[in-house]
């Protein structure tokens, strides 16, 4: 009877005593990350103070983990160095939150450096910069990863280096970029997707003077492509004069859905020479792809073969001077403009795409995004709020 009792005591012990917390490790510069990065375990979180940090690179194995910049923004340099070859940080397989990080110079010597190059998991990149990298994020092609890119800045392609892309997603299950601006591409392209489910929502991706990117925004292989309330400009020195691609590779061996979806975003060829805003190859698999456009706005000289100008769907084509100031970055309708509160009220969508087309959000610079009222009349294009 009292082994009895004993035991059930020290199970009640047991039940009370408190769980084990996540540790903080912290680097601050002139220590080495790698370092910090190893002593973590499962659920800890590495804070890295503000400062540079040269040829600190590392890979992370842990399966939970999350490293944030403290104190304001930390710089990783890569200065010569690369994780395994491959990056300042490579992510190995693991639920992995990046925040408030500045990566640059990554190079490696089969020119395809990156800041970060994930491998397998889901990553979260929440607030970061990449400068000056030969691919800023750069994934594997594992079918079941996920990546999330939340207002974060890309730019400054290296010219060193053949094609250069500022996000470059492989053959991964899903990928969402939202509230971001990636701009001054360099033969390379601003953003390149071939996952299964690609979502780009409220983001600037303008090349901008001196950019030189090709495509502004590419699905090679198709997939389910939400495209909704972007700001997306082709410099006049763009070395291809395609905006958005999709499918030019045609369809891979994996079995999915196709569509491109593409609502409430403002297109903008900065050049002389016409472009293609939207261009989509087919057939994919065979079969006809889903387009379909509401509320998009075309500025300056190009066509498109998806039928864009049907102004019963809302989408318009129009000349620079119908926004405020393009020199200036700032794509708002002007105020007299008779295109605003002109969007047309858009179908519901089955599947995944839902009801995920009316912007709830717009860019707002330099990184981030600011709500949109439920209940606003909208505007053709991406800017809804003066």
């Amino acid at each position: 009877m009292r082994a009895a009792c004993a035991l059930l005591a020290a199970a009640a012990l047991l039940q009370a005593a408190p769980a084990s917390q996540a540790a903080s490790i912290i680097v601050r510069p002139g220590q080495s990350l790698a370092e910090a990065i190893s002593r973590a375990v499962d659920g800890d979180e590495v804070l890295i103070e503000a400062g540079d940090y040269r040829g600190q690179v590392a890979v992370i194995t842990q399966k939970r983990l999350t490293l944030r910049g403290v104190g304001g923004r930390p710089v990783l340099h890569a200065a010569g160095q690369a994780a395994e070859r491959k990056a300042i940080l490579v992510v190995r397989n693991g639920d992995v939150r990046i925040e408030n990080i500045e990566f640059r110079g990554a190079r490696v010597p089969d020119r395809n450096g990156a800041g970060i190059r994930f491998e397998r998991g889901r990553l979260q990149v929440l607030r970061c910069a990449f400068f000056d990298n030969e691919n800023g994020v750069l994934t594997a092609n594992f079918s079941d990863a996920e990546l999330e890119i939340i207002d974060s800045e890309f730019g400054s392609a290296p010219a060193d280096t053949p094609l250069p892309h500022l996000v470059y997603v492989g053959r991964i299950a899903r990928f969402t970029l939202s509230g971001s601006r990636v701009r001054a591409g360099n033969a390379g392209h601003l953003v390149k997707s071939r996952a299964l489910q690609s979502f780009v929502r409220y983001n600037e991706l303008v090349d901008g003077p001196g950019g030189r990117a090709a495509y502004e925004l590419e699905f090679p292989n198709g997939g389910l492509a939400v495209v909704v309330g972007n700001v997306i400009g082709q410099s006049a020195a763009s070395t291809n004069p395609v905006l958005v691609s999709f499918a030019a590779e045609g369809a891979d061996d994996r079995p999915r859905a196709h569509g491109l979806y593409m609502a409430h975003n403002t297109l903008i060829n900065e050049g002389v020479r016409p472009a293609f805003f939207v261009r989509v190859h087919e057939p994919v698999e065979g079969r006809q792809t889903p387009l379909r456009l509401f509320n998009n706005l075309f500025v300056g000289l190009g066509g498109s073969n998806a039928g864009w100008g049907q102004a019963t769907q809302g989408n318009f084509p129009i000349p620079r001077a119908m926004l405020r100031d393009v020199d200036a970055f700032d794509y708002r309708l002007g105020a007299a403009s008779w295109l605003r509160a002109r969007a047309v009220d858009m179908p519901e969508l089955p599947g995944p795409v839902g009801t995920q087309l009316r912007p709830s959000a717009q860019f707002q610079a330099p990184a981030g995004t600011r709500p949109v009222p439920a209940n606003r009349p909208l505007h053709p294009g991406a800017l809804q709020i003066d």
